[in-house]
């Protein structure tokens, strides 16, 4: 209606579009810079230098965008609900909820797309930008000051109505717009039970994660073998965790998101471990490309998938783990390996070779 501002009639064709969470934040100089030097400098990023390489960067959206005023960020709920969750089938092992439908970067950034073309319809020559991930920009930072919600002792943002189940993007403008109220408040209280369920021993302290020993991190980031120490920690997570969101209170009464394009289907919440180590270089490409589970490619996901095994230590596997020991790819014979001496801990008939572990 012509009588509503600019900003009433952005965030009601935003959640036209589907995105639930919607506010708008000034473009200045992030909030957190400092607290990611400082987290840079104690190595927690790991090899993820990227992150170190791109760090001067993150200041301020106009390395984004240059001439930027406004960044509005958006949030969707990828939530499957409650009752989505049926016991973990034998020799199964678990994909985090954001990565069990599409990849969210292409949902959202399609409609981000559309998005910027309704700003640009409604103020002709508006320059604009939609980050999903992907671009050296602070989004927890922007989202907290454009009043989505709070940081949680586990680093996630938390709405109080969505929980933290949901995926930020942001859509930077060279138009100045009003910026919605800042979320000030913080309701975690006294609650640790993200830290102390944490089965890696990740958080350094509240706020402070050390990603080198976060499952997700170990699953997709790490390109090389994981730390022996740490194996035993992942259990069954074999793309992703969503442990320390799982103990959140706010996820307790979280309503289900309604993308159906974010909800299980193109991967699921649990995989067929014997399966995904057999499968070929051709058949992972065939299965996967355009998920989340691309970005750990083959050798990465059957790594995982033998290090699950060897954590479940059922005999059934094996014959499956036995093959993977001629796997063209060392990572993933050296998980094999691992595994097969794990389960022989039990059963010295296990291994027709003495266990030795080799990197």
């Amino acid at each position: 209606m012509p009588d509503r501002s600019i900003e009433q009639r952005l965030e009601q064709h935003a959640h036209e579009l589907g995105f639930e969470l919607f506010g708008i934040a000034p473009a200045t100089e992030a909030d957190g810079f400092e607290h990611l030097h400082g987290w840079l400098a104690q190595g927690f990023a790991g090899e993820m230098e990227y992150m170190q390489r791109h760090r001067d960067a993150r200041r301020h959206p106009e390395a984004v965008l240059p001439d930027v005023r406004s960044v509005v960020m958006v949030g969707m709920n990828y939530n499957p609900g409650p009752g989505a969750h049926p016991p973990l089938r034998e020799l199964h092992g678990k994909v985090a909820r954001y990565a069990a439908g599409a990849d969210y970067h292409d949902v959202l950034r399609a409609k981000l797309n559309k998005l910027l073309a309704w700003v640009q319809k409604e103020q002709p020559g508006t320059v604009g930008r939609g980050v999903v991930d992907t671009a050296p920009l602070l989004e927890r930072d922007f989202a907290r000051r454009a009043g989505l919600g709070w940081f949680g002792k586990n680093t996630m943002l938390i709405h109080k109505r969505l929980g933290s189940y949901t995926v930020l993007a942001a859509l930077l403008l060279d138009r100045a717009l009003q910026p919605s109220a800042a979320f000030e408040a913080n309701h975690c209280g006294t609650c640790t039970r993200c830290l102390d369920a944490c089965p890696t021993d990740a958080f350094v302290g509240p706020y402070q994660l050390d990603a080198r020993r976060c499952i997700s991190y170990l699953t997709i980031e790490l390109r090389g073998p994981i730390p022996d120490d740490l194996r035993c920690g992942m259990g069954d997570w074999v793309f992703g965790c969503d442990v320390c969101q799982e103990v959140c209170p706010w996820n307790r009464k979280a309503p289900a998101g309604t993308e159906t394009a974010l909800q299980p289907g193109a991967v699921g919440l649990t995989l067929d471990l014997i399966e995904l180590l057999a499968m070929s270089e051709p058949q992972f490409r065939k299965r996967y490309r355009g998920t989340a589970l691309w970005r750990t490619r083959r050798r990465g996901l059957l790594r995982n998938a033998a290090i699950a095994l060897g954590h479940r230590g059922d005999r059934r596997a094996l014959p499956a783990l036995r093959k993977a020991l001629g796997d063209p790819d060392p990572l993933v014979r050296d998980a094999a390996r691992w595994a097969l001496e794990r389960l022989s801990l039990a059963d010295p008939t296990v291994l027709p070779f003495q266990h030795t572990h080799t990197s």
